[in-house]
């Protein structure tokens, strides 16, 4: 009698790329991200420091978490609802997952923001967003967002959407 399990193991592996071919293939889409048309750096102005991350910081990733789910569970079930019609399955999907991408870009950029504001090596930082250009992420409204997380008073005369999301999501973590 012959041992079968070296045969069955090599078909029971996946055809996903995984290690250092993903990790390549990830890197080579940020590398040619485009730097954000409204790009800026913060200026430094450091909290005290705290022994944890700020209660602040934990709510804006749970929020935005919270809602790039949402958009993939979208999208990945359109394929049950609308598999059958492929023009309302593409607009859909692709709704979902821009809006999703959006949420994404946009915490990203509050939190570079955020540690450009407590004054983080600017090294540190693009080795963290694994990214040359910070300023891919830190556009005004991740700032704006930033501001109303924090409490800022903001620049302008009406208060920006996101800061206001900021705000709302600040007064939550409390």
């Amino acid at each position: 009698m012959t041992n079968s399990y070296p045969r069955r193991r090599s078909q029971r592996r996946s055809e996903i790329p995984r290690g250092p071919e993903q990790t390549e293939g990830l890197q080579q889409i940020r590398d040619v991200l485009l730097p954000a048309s409204a790009a800026c750096t913060v200026p430094p102005a450091p909290r005290p420091a705290e022994d944890g991350v700020p209660r602040e910081l934990l709510a804006l990733v749970a929020y935005h978490c919270r809602h790039i789910n949402a958009y993939l569970a979208r999208a990945q079930s359109l394929g049950t609802v609308h598999g059958d019609c492929m023009g309302e399955w593409q607009r859909l999907v692709l709704y979902a997952l821009t809006d999703a991408l959006a949420h994404n870009h946009l915490l990203v950029g509050t939190i570079a923001a955020y540690l450009q504001r407590q004054d983080l090596d600017a090294d540190l930082l693009r080795r963290y967003l694994q990214s040359p250009h910070p300023d891919r992420y830190v556009t005004r409204e991740a700032v704006d967002h930033l501001d109303g997380l924090t409490g800022a008073v903001p620049e302008r005369s009406t208060e920006p959407t996101w800061a206001a999301v900021g705000r709302r999501i600040a007064r939550d973590a409390r």
